[in-house]
């Protein structure tokens, strides 16, 4: 469960969707807004929040040497920073953004429908990171990076996919045959398209999610049997 922890001098600042925060130091001063980088206003806000974001930003700047401010992963995995220039973009799944230092933008840079199958209904979301300074993303799980040469090509689940540089082409096929569809536990594969690098996760909130869900099946059912007892008691 890795934490990233960031040292800010005087007037540094980094940003982060609200509710990211793990702890602070007494030099940092928080600013929430709507605004993060060149993506100003609601209208911005909104556009990120399609992604899954949240609607409001926090800025954590320093206001003397040795500013703390520290953010913890959500699973298990890995943080991976990234420097981003004009005109270069990363593409990150739901939950990737961590946080980035101001110049940097989030916002939504895909959204498909794929079947209740995959994702619980909620289709596939990608969120892009643009901008003009450094980013730090999470990634479930081992992390494996791949540089894809132009003609070469990756079919992955889409809930493995973590990150890839925006130039790298993506599309979605459908598994061939019936018996791949109905038992292979998924009807659609992404296919990730060179030049470019792609950095796979071995795990994902959705499969945290199914692989979880049996277990709190059982332990919902049975408070609901317990509640319902209690109250079927007092009835009586």
């Amino acid at each position: 469960m890795p934490i990233l922890e960031i040292v800010l001098g005087p007037g540094e600042s980094v940003v982060s969707e609200s509710g990211q925060l793990a702890w602070i130091n007494h030099n940092i001063e928080l600013e929430t807004s709507t605004a993060m980088g060149g993506s100003s206003g609601v209208f911005g806000a909104v556009k990120r929040s399609i992604s899954g974001a949240s609607f409001f930003m926090t800025r954590y700047q320093s206001a003397a040497p040795g500013g703390l401010v520290t953010f913890a992963a959500q699973l298990p995995g890995h943080i991976t920073q990234v420097d981003i220039q004009e005109g270069h973009s990363y593409m990150v799944h739901q939950d990737g953004f961590m946080c980035g230092t101001e110049g940097i933008v989030l916002e939504t840079g895909l959204q498909k429908k794929l079947g209740a199958g995959i994702f619980g209904g909620a289709g596939f979301i990608m969120q892009r990171v643009r901008g003009n300074g450094t980013a730090w993303m999470e990634l479930g799980g081992e992390v494996f990076c791949y540089e894809l040469q132009a003609g070469e090509s990756l079919r992955v689940h889409p809930g493995h996919v973590g990150m890839f540089e925006e130039h790298v082409q993506m599309n979605f096929a459908s598994i061939k045959g019936l018996k791949n569809k109905v038992f292979g536990g998924g009807l659609f594969l992404a296919e990730l398209h060179g030049p470019g690098k792609v950095w796979l996760q071995s795990l994902s909130v959705a499969n945290l999610a199914a692989a979880l869900s049996p277990y709190m099946s059982v332990e919902e059912s049975a408070a609901a049997g317990a509640v319902g007892g209690v109250v079927g008691g007092l009835l009586k």
